[in-house]
Formats: structure tokens, C-alpha cells, sequence
């Protein structure tokens, strides 16, 4: 069944309207027609089984059959750290990690990103990002819609994940802990804040790593085999949601 996300603002007690993109799509690309069904979610947390009533010239009226709790999102919040990465490794990264439960997608410019920012260019490919993850977001049947941020520096990016409950600085030098064992050994209750952050082509040089630990994160290793930057996230968010998701 075709998923749309749509602000609270659009949801009454017995109908909810779909307008913009979404609308078109309804009516022009699925070619759905009066008496189909669609699931709409929210911004709660909550799922709308509903039926289509009425097309109108913007927008599209569905009236609800019914409503439940999603109960597709992780037990966690996690929020991603990614390094730029070259071409269009971002996009792989975002989709896989929004189908992978990233609730946040934040690029940032490390020491060694071979591509950086530029900010009169930051709105419009924020506004790509966001498509890449509300696409990603309807195929798996996300409750929540994700959010990829504009790109920060790395100061920024340290003083944001510092808020996290727990913080998981991937590095490929030494001194780290194996992320199984990390995740082991700090027991999370429900709801708990997580920041994975993870390195562009190049890694993390041993002057980001100091700041990272001296920042309280914990270094965290991905095994033996040193993993490509849009291999790493991926990984890595399997490995949490295997030790807090699927027990």
C-alpha cells in the first residue's frame, strides 16, 4: 500500500488532505482513483489506513479507516555523523541509513574530505538529501520521515554528538573497542540518544581522534578489514540495531 507522510496540521478526526508532490503522485503517477487505499503517517508516530475520497486541483482527500501506533521505528534515536564523502556516495549513505532506523543525517567536513561544502549550494542539495530520504523512507515503511541536515564543521559536529547518551566515534587506529562490546557495555533505556560518527575516504587523522576521545566519545573499531565510507555506516547501524532492535 502506497505511504505519504503529512503534517499534523492536515489531519482531522475522520479525513486527512495530501497536497503538493505527494498529491500529484496520488493522482498523476499511481493513477489511484476514488475508493483506493493509501497509509498516511504522522509527525506522532501514529499510522492512518485510509481511504480515497476526493481529488482536488492540489491536493487529495482521504477519509480514515483506521489508525494505529507504527511500530516500525527502533527503541533508539539515532542521529549519523557522516564525513563528505566523493560523487555521490552521500545519497547511497543517506538511503541505506534511513532504511537502516537513522532518524538524522548530518553531513560534516573532517580533515581529510577530499570534497567541501559549499554554502551557496547547501540549500538546494539539503533539498535533494530530503527527497533521497523521504523516497527511502516510504519503500521501507518508516513511521517517522528522517531529516538530512545542512553540512557543519567538525568543532560543530563534536559539540552536537556531546549531547548523544552515547557516542560512537568510528575509527580505524588504535585504541578503539569493538562496537559489539561497546554497545554491551553501556546498557540504554528506551528513547536513548545515539551519534554514530563516521570518517570520510580517508579517515580520521590521529589530531580528530584526540579531540574525539578528549570529548568524552567513545573510539569505537568495525572489525579487522578497513570498510569503505559508505560501506561503514551501513555496518555499523546493523550491528546497533542487532544488539538493541532485534532481541
Amino acid at each position: 500500500m502506497p505511504r505519504f507522510f503529512v503534517p499534523s496540521c492536515d489531519i482531522s478526526a475522520e479525513k486527512i488532505t495530501v497536497r503538493g508532490n505527494d498529491a500529484h503522485h496520488i493522482s498523476r503517477a499511481l493513477r489511484m482513483a476514488v475508493g483506493d487505499r493509501i497509509t498516511v503517517c504522522d509527525s506522532a508516530s501514529r499510522e492512518y489506513e485510509c481511504v480515497l475520497q476526493s481529488f482536488l486541483p492540489d491536493a487529495v482527500v482521504a477519509e480514515i479507516v483506521s489508525v494505529r501506533e507504527q511500530d516500525t521505528e527502533p527503541p533508539y534515536r539515532l542521529t549519523l555523523y557522516q564525513a563528505l564523502p566523493k560523487g555521490d556516495k552521500l545519497d547511497t549513505v543517506i538511503q541505506k541509513s534511513v532504511e537502516c532506523g537513522a532518524a538524522l543525517i548530518v553531513p560534516f567536513e573532517s580533515e581529510r574530505c577530499v570534497v567541501r561544502a559549499k554554502p551557496e549550494a547547501e540549500d538546494k542539495k539539503r533539498e535533494r538529501r530530503q527527497r533521497i530520504a523521504l523516497e527511502a523512507a516510504k519503500q521501507c515503511g518508516r513511521g517517522a520521515l528522517p531529516d538530512v541536515e545542512r553540512t557543519v564543521d567538525f568543532s560543530t559536529m563534536l559539540t552536537r554528538a556531546a549531547a548523544a547518551d552515547l557516542v560512537l566515534f568510528c575509527f580505524e587506529g588504535e585504541g578503539t573497542e569493538p562496537i559489539t562490546r561497546v554497545l554491551a557495555s553501556h546498557p540504554l533505556e528506551k528513547g536513548a540518544e545515539i551519534a554514530l560518527i563516521i570518517g570520510s575516504e580517508g579517515g580520521f587523522s590521529q589530531d580528530e581522534a584526540a579531540r574525539a576521545r578528549a570529548a568524552g566519545f567513545t573510539l569505537t573499531g568495525l572489525g579487522k578489514r578497513i570498510l569503505r565510507t559508505e560501506t561503514a555506516p551501513i555496518f555499523a547501524l546493523a550491528c546497533i540495531s542487532a544488539a538493541l532492535e532485534l532481541q
